[in-house]
């Protein structure tokens, strides 16, 4: 792929027992796959490793956009990832890689999308708001009150990691030098 292409970051999510993604895992491979309809230069970079169950959540992804009928050579996977912090880490230096990719769009729940465009910023690759399919329902206030919270906390917490692990490496760059 040498023209410029939109890429979905898809964020890795539970899979179930019998290898079959979550319902959130779901939603957003559905969301990545509603946007990049009828654009012939769409890539897709599926993030997740091992869970608890079934295949690494990469590949569970991986599967489901192949049979939605996404071309092989145009799914990149990182299943390295077991977290929030790790996938943008570990997506922004694939990204980098590819000078071709022109928007990034990141493929979560509502409630997640804000710390990732907000890692990835942080990570120096640009993203693209998209509005974001929600799972949350009456019946479910108290677990996406949960969530909701987590993420209030996971928020300064991850900022803290990612520049940590920056002067890391630029003090590590530095020693090198």
């Amino acid at each position: 792929m040498s023209e410029a292409a939109q890429c979905f970051v898809i964020m890795g999510a539970a899979v179930r027992p019998d290898g079959s993604p979550s319902g959130a895992l779901r939603r957003r491979i559905e969301a990545a796959l509603g946007f990049g309809q009828g654009t012939g230069n769409s890539i897709y970079l599926a993030t997740g490793g091992q869970g608890q169950f079934g295949p690494p959540e990469s590949q569970v992804i991986a599967g489901v956009l192949q049979s939605a009928g996404v071309p092989e050579d145009h799914i990149l996977t990182d299943s390295e990832s077991h977290d929030t912090l790790s996938s943008v880490v570990n997506c922004s230096t694939i990204l980098r890689k590819r000078r071709w990719v022109e928007g990034v769009v990141v493929c979560s729940d509502r409630y997640h999308v804000p710390r990732c465009r907000w890692l990835f910023w942080l990570s120096g690759i640009q993203t693209v708001k998209r509005p974001m399919p929600s799972g949350s329902g009456p019946s479910g206030t108290l677990r996406w009150t949960y969530y909701y919270l987590r993420e209030f906390f996971a928020i300064p917490w991850d900022t803290l990691l990612l520049l940590g692990l920056r002067a890391i490496r630029l003090l590590s760059g530095r020693r090198r030098n």
